[in-house]
This record gives structure tokens, sequence and C-alpha cells, in this order.
């Protein structure tokens, strides 16, 4: 069996059929070069070709099959319906009144059967530019226009029934209200689904769902990404706390131990009251993050929050999963040798900092602290929040399926790389796929219930 190329015709290829069809070249051979099957190049031709409509310009005795021989005279005095057959000498078929098709007992339509088989058009016709009947053409470049807008017009609309659109409605719209990113959606529903993600994605820009893009967390304010930030020239390079403890330093001591794990630290703020602020930390090998609630944003708290962790887990636990602590140079981490020592002076940990304005550097913690903003929004005071809606939210957050962990959730990865008491010290729990919110109402309801039950 003959294995021929199963690729488009391409513009080039239509341009070869051209040129062969004016030679007269058979459909096999333009097959060959082509590498094609001889009934692609017929269906291609028949597809493509162009009418071109006998000449109208043209007397309609023309079309008679004995034009050359007639020489009929007043055949209109014959017909006495006819407004000038008293007037009439001239020959018929160059009397411009006379309509043969209709009036002309000995009319014989002059028809051409070379259309009607192979090659299907009269490019190789000698006659072809004299011809006044009706022909078929074929013109490359209209070839190639007619197939381009076929394709597109292919692919236009939603190749899906009502009903099956309603049902994927049903199963989409009421998880990204919720706040799920599509991500985590396609990791838990990715059998249920019948379409990939950017197809889903041009749904949403066709407002087919109940769901919007504005219900997207990142669709509508993901700003164009800039280039690489690069480390700038600070006199923080220069302070006493970073000495021996720069990003450099990190990397040098990573080749050093491989095996140890890296534990990236930051803070998020709350509004501009400097009231509570949430501690984060995030174990690079699985994703998993910690958000512990503090009374205010100031090294001392950050400290107490750490001692505290640390007499939780005990001291063992804490040296093996915070081996080392990667953070950024907020004034809240600039007392490092509190951080890496506990308050007898034991040693549990090895801080490090990242460059200046080069943030992407623990960027892993970032992108975490996105979810973070979907249900506590920038600006927003964290004064009525408590660690219970904290470890709530925490919970969600470590619920959702990332695609950086191949669909998995950080919670299921956490499960195989931590102590399973670090989530259950930390107060967090596995959440439902279906059931996980990432929106303010998560704690806002929380808040709102606290207060009736307390009035």
């Amino acid at each position: 069996m003959n294995k021929y190329n199963q690729k488009h015709l391409t513009i080039s290829d239509r341009l070869y059929i051209e040129q062969e069809l004016l030679q007269g070249t058979s459909f096999k051979a333009i097959a060959k070069v082509l590498h094609k099957d001889p009934t692609t190049i017929s269906k291609e031709v028949k597809r493509a070709r162009t009418l071109i409509p006998h000449d109208r310009f043209a007397r309609k005795c023309r079309l008679c099959h004995f034009y050359s021989s007639c020489s009929d005279k007043n055949l209109c005095r014959k017909i006495k319906e006819h407004p000038y057959f008293n007037n009439c000498n001239a020959s018929c078929k160059k009397c411009y009144r006379w309509n043969p098709q209709d009036e002309c007992p000995n009319f014989l339509e002059f028809t051409c059967n070379k259309c009607a088989k192979a090659p299907y058009v009269c490019n190789a016709c000698p006659k072809e530019r004299t011809c006044f009947l009706e022909r078929y053409i074929y013109n490359a470049k209209k070839a190639q226009r007619l197939y381009e807008q076929t394709l597109s017009k292919s692919r236009e609309g939603i190749n899906m029934t009502p009903e099956a659109l309603q049902e994927l409605n049903d199963l989409i719209s009421p998880l990204v209200l919720k706040g799920q990113p599509l991500s985590h959606i396609f990791a838990v529903h990715a059998d249920e689904i019948p379409v990939c993600r950017r197809t889903l994605y041009n749904y949403l820009d066709q407002r087919i769902f109940q769901a919007r893009n504005i219900d997207l967390p990142r669709r509508v304010r993901y700003k164009k990404r800039k280039k690489k930030s690069e480390p700038r020239k600070n006199k923080n390079l220069q302070q006493v706390y970073r000495n021996k403890r720069t990003y450099v330093d990190f990397e040098r001591f990573m080749n050093a131990h491989p095996d140890l794990d890296v534990v990236e630290m930051d803070t998020v703020k709350g509004g501009r009251d400097k009231g509570k602020c949430l501690l984060t930390f995030l174990f690079r090998s699985c994703n998993f993050m910690i958000v512990i609630l503090m009374p205010d944003c100031t090294q001392k708290s950050v400290i107490k929050a750490i001692n505290d962790l640390t007499e939780a887990l005990g001291i063992r636990t804490f040296k093996k999963y915070f081996p080392v602590i990667l953070t950024d140079n907020g004034s809240e981490f600039k007392n490092p040798w509190d951080i890496e020592k506990t308050e007898s002076g034991t040693h549990r940990t090895y801080v490090f900092y990242c460059d200046p304005y080069v943030s992407n550097q623990k960027a892993r913690l970032e992108k975490n602290h996105e979810y973070i903003r979907y249900v506590i929004p920038k600006g927003r005071s964290m004064y009525k929040y408590t660690q219970d809606d904290i470890n709530l939210m925490t919970s969600h957050i470590n619920s959702t399926a990332r695609d950086s962990l191949n669909g998995s959730t950080p919670f299921d990865l956490a499960t195989l790389l931590l102590d399973k008491k670090i989530p259950a010290l930390a107060g967090q729990f596995k959440v439902s796929p279906d059931e996980v919110m990432l929106k303010p109402e998560l704690i806002e309801h929380r808040d709102r219930s606290k207060e009736a039950t307390h009035e």
C-alpha cells in the first residue's frame, strides 16, 4: 500500500497543479510529483474550479450548433406575433432583436462535455480564450483563498450540542464562581470536560457560560510580563545581617548540601494601618504553605511566631523540615541570629536573603501570595480575622490543584514528603476539590456569623 503525504495542499502545490493543467498533464502524473493520491488532485480541481459564464455580449445565435452553416432569413415573418415581422429583411443570425432560443424552430444549443470528465477544467483547451460558452478554469490563488476560507469557517462556532454545552456550563460556572482557577478545575474534572483549556477560555470570551472573564482570578487583570529582573546595587548589600547570607551564599550552600529542603518565608500585610499581618512559610519540595497570623509586622512578632512553631513541632522536626529559610530584606527579618537559634541558643536553621528587588528568587511563595489575595484583597485590614479563619483559607489554598505539580495539590505531596503532624499542628485539613473556594466570602461569612452569635 502506497504511503502518501497526508498534509494539506499549499499554495506552491496549487501553483504546480495549475501549471501542469495548462500542459494537459494527467492527475496521476501530478499526484506522483506531489506525493498525493490521484483522487486528492481530482477532488481539489473539482472543488476549487471557477465557473466562467458564457459571453453575455455574444449573439444568442452563436449558441446554436448550426450557427456556421445557418442561412435563414425572414423567420420573423412566419411568427405574426412578432412586432417587426413586416420590416425585417436581414439574416436572422445577425439580428439583435431575434431570440433564437424561443423563436427559431431549428435552434439546437451547442454544448461542450469536456468539463464532465477529467481534467474537469478548460485550462488546456486551445479555444479557452475565445470560447463564449460556460467553462471552468482552475486558478491557484483563488483555490488557496477558498481553502483558507473553508478552513476558517470550519473552526468557527461551537462544536457541541446545546445539551452538552449546558452540561459543561453546569459543571464549570459554579466552580469558577467559587474562585477556583481553571488549572484546578481541569486537574479534578479532566475526564468530564470534553474540550481543552484553550477552548474553554474561548467560550468564556464569547460569554457562553454563566461565569465571565471577570470571575477568573487573573484573566482581566494579569499584566504583561516584564523582562527578568536583575540584582540592583544597594546599600543593603553592606549591612551586617546579610554577611555570608546573600543569595550567592545561598546557592553555594545548596550546591554543597543538595539534599536539604528549602523553606521560603515572607509576610503579607493588610491595610495601611500597622495592625495584623501574615507570616507565610512555603516548602519548595511540595508547595505546601503555612500561614501564621501575627499582631504586627515586627521582628519581635516574627521571632515569637517561629519560636512557637518550633515548640509545637519540636526542635528535631523543625531542624529536619526547616533546615534552610530563604526570605527577603524586609525590616521584620533583619535579625537572623534569633531566627537561626532558639531562646536557649540551640541552632535550628540557616537563614539567607534574596537580592534586593528580585522577588523571582522566591517565586513559589510570591505565587502563593496571589492565592491569599483572592481571599483577602490588597488593602483590606486583617483586624477582624482570627487564626482559625487563616487556617481555613490556607486549607483551601493547599487543596487547589496546580499545573506545576502535574495536577496534584500541595496537600497530596505534603502527605508524602512532610511529617503528618505538620498540617495538623498548623490547623489545616484537606478540602474536597469541588468545595474549594478562593473568594472573600470564604471567611467573610464566618465573620458575620461570629458577630451575629456575639450579639
